[in-house]
């Protein structure tokens, strides 16, 4: 069953079909018929839905290849529809990186609910509690006795046992306890409190996702869990009750599995993919392409006056901005890209292959998927030129 139409805004036309049109035909199963990708405005966020779909399968094949567990991380996409292609395809779980995804992911009946951040707010303490209530298999996790404390409380206040993983850092510096003794320490804590359940480690490097070329990414994530993945068979040795080891990025798929003890991966950018992940080399080329580029951002091209370049209606509140590099144009070779403002983007064609139009629209590559996932309110999915589904990007924002 499609969710479109949630968040679609009444009185908008799509190929000439009224947006309320197009969620009574997407409900009743008989699509949107004729609708073209130069039917939608601009800019728009487009899936190609057979790109999407074969990146699912690429994944699920090799982690049951490898007998290891799949929980992706729907920071990269937000949207509970794709969580549940997901879940088909046989992933145990969904990872979120704040309470208020994994509250909406809960809504649209996704389950097995890892929260990869921690949490210091006593606001969000109570809504994990309510959280775990309705859906008791929901994880969460600490880096610091006063947050398994308060959690602790919570969960007696609220009638629960939180389930709960012990964030070991892996040298990202960014959040963590150190692994080792301070790590031990804090699991032990954790297994003494009454109403929390010790349940693992998690473990997540996201510098080596990003180490440029495939040996040296191996060298570096190897290096980087090489210590919490110790500290976690001392915890087994101890008697704890830890039975998950979760990390593994899209960078690092065909490597951290054939670690030892490492138990279920988090990738996430393999659904969409972007320029950043492409750029980081493969096993075997120059260019990441494991997983194919399935999400792109549709643009119009607005002004043509000036020569060797082109002016677009998608810039800075378009595409995600934390990359040295801007959004490259698919099929238009030589063409190069740069800012123009909150709502321009500039497409240099010097020395470019092609020619474009006023008026013409085209497709481009994000540099970072998840940021620029989390500006748009829905997914247009396309098969080909075609139309065929929208789904609401429903956890986008903060709550």
């Amino acid at each position: 069953m499609s969710t479109t139409g949630k968040t679609l805004v009444r009185g908008d036309q799509i190929g000439g079909y009224s947006l309320e049109d197009v969620e009574a035909r997407l409900e009743s199963g008989k699509g949107i018929s004729g609708v073209c990708k130069t039917d939608l405005p601009t800019p728009s966020l487009l899936l190609d839905l057979d790109l999407f779909e074969a990146n699912i399968e690429t994944l699920a094949r090799h982690a049951a290849s490898r007998s290891i567990g799949l929980r992706p991380h729907s920071k990269t996409h937000k949207c509970p529809e794709v969580a549940r292609r997901q879940l088909e395809a046989g992933a145990l779980g969904i990872s979120t990186a704040t309470v208020s995804e994994a509250e909406t992911m809960a809504r649209a009946g996704i389950s097995g609910l890892l929260i990869t951040s921690e949490i210091a707010d006593p606001n969000k303490f109570q809504r994990l509690v309510r959280l775990t209530r309705h859906h008791p298999d929901t994880m969460a996790v600490v880096d610091h006795p006063w947050q398994a404390e308060k959690m602790n409380e919570a969960a007696e206040a609220g009638g629960v046992r939180l389930n709960i993983m012990v964030d070991i850092d892996p040298a990202n510096r960014r959040t963590g306890v150190e692994a080792g003794e301070p790590a031990l320490r804090l699991a032990r804590k954790v297994d003494r409190l009454p109403h929390l359940n010790l349940r693992g480690v998690h473990c997540y490097c996201g510098k080596s996702s990003h180490v440029h070329g495939f040996e040296e990414r191996r060298r570096h994530s190897m290096k980087s869990l090489a210590a919490p993945l110790e500290t976690f068979f001392r915890m087994k040795q101890e008697g704890l009750p830890v039975e998950i080891f979760s990390g593994c990025s899209t960078g690092t798929y065909n490597i951290d599995p054939e670690i030892e003890g490492i138990t279920e991966m988090q990738a996430g950018s393999y659904v969409f993919m972007d320029l950043d992940y492409r750029l980081i080399g493969g096993r075997g080329g120059e260019f990441y392409d494991d997983f194919k580029s399935a999400l792109t951002v549709l643009s119009t091209v607005t002004s043509r006056n000036l020569p060797g370049q082109a002016t677009l209606d998608a810039g800075l509140k378009a595409f995600s901005t934390d990359r040295a590099f801007g959004p490259q144009p698919v099929g238009i070779e030589g063409a190069g890209f740069r800012w123009g403002g909150d709502e321009h983007g500039i497409l240099v064609l010097d020395g470019a292959a092609a020619d474009v139009r006023l008026g013409e629209k085209l497709e481009f590559y994000p540099p970072h998927c998840d940021p620029t996932v989390n500006l748009y309110d829905r997914i247009y999915c396309t098969r080909g030129d075609q139309v065929v589904d929208v789904w609401p990007i429903l956890a986008r924002g903060h709550r």
